[in-house]
């Protein structure tokens, strides 16, 4: 029996591949568990499919993060804070960021993939990291502006 393994089994080969396997082995516990599907044309012709299908998806993603990142690296995010005797007060941290991201640039950027080692106490300009996804990473300039 020919099955297409849709998880990587151990013992047998990755995920993708076509193998011939005994009858028992095969329908008891491949595709008994849902590691494997029977190998017929129309199931492989679908899998590949599936599979270009995800490669575009992932191709699309990656240019968007590009384009954003391009954004994001060439604009200056402005956050006003009231002005104390000695700098701002209070302070900016990632949910400023992002909220500040959100309404200027129309980027929706989750506050946990900016990287600040301590929030921002003082006026002027800050570089801060952030996380993209699949490894993308922006250096974002923060404007933190005294009113």
């Amino acid at each position: 029996m020919k099955v297409l393994l849709i998880k990587d089994v151990k013992t047998l080969g990755k995920a993708g591949e076509i193998k011939e396997v005994k009858d028992g082995y095969g329908q008891n516990f491949l595709i008994g568990k849902g590691l494997a599907k029977l190998a017929t044309p129309d199931v492989v012709e679908n899998w590949k499919a599936e599979q270009e299908r995800m490669a575009q998806e992932l191709k699309d993603e990656l240019t968007r993060l590009e384009a954003e990142k391009i954004t994001l690296e060439a604009s200056e995010i402005k956050i006003e804070k009231q002005s104390a005797p000695v700098g701002i007060k209070g302070s900016v941290g990632n949910a400023d960021i992002s909220t500040a991201i959100a309404e200027q640039l129309n980027i929706e950027l989750d506050k946990k993939h900016i990287n600040l080692k301590k929030a921002l106490k003082s006026t002027g300009i800050h570089e801060v990291d952030a996380k993209l996804g699949h490894g993308i990473h922006a250096k974002l300039k923060v404007n933190v502006v005294a009113v």
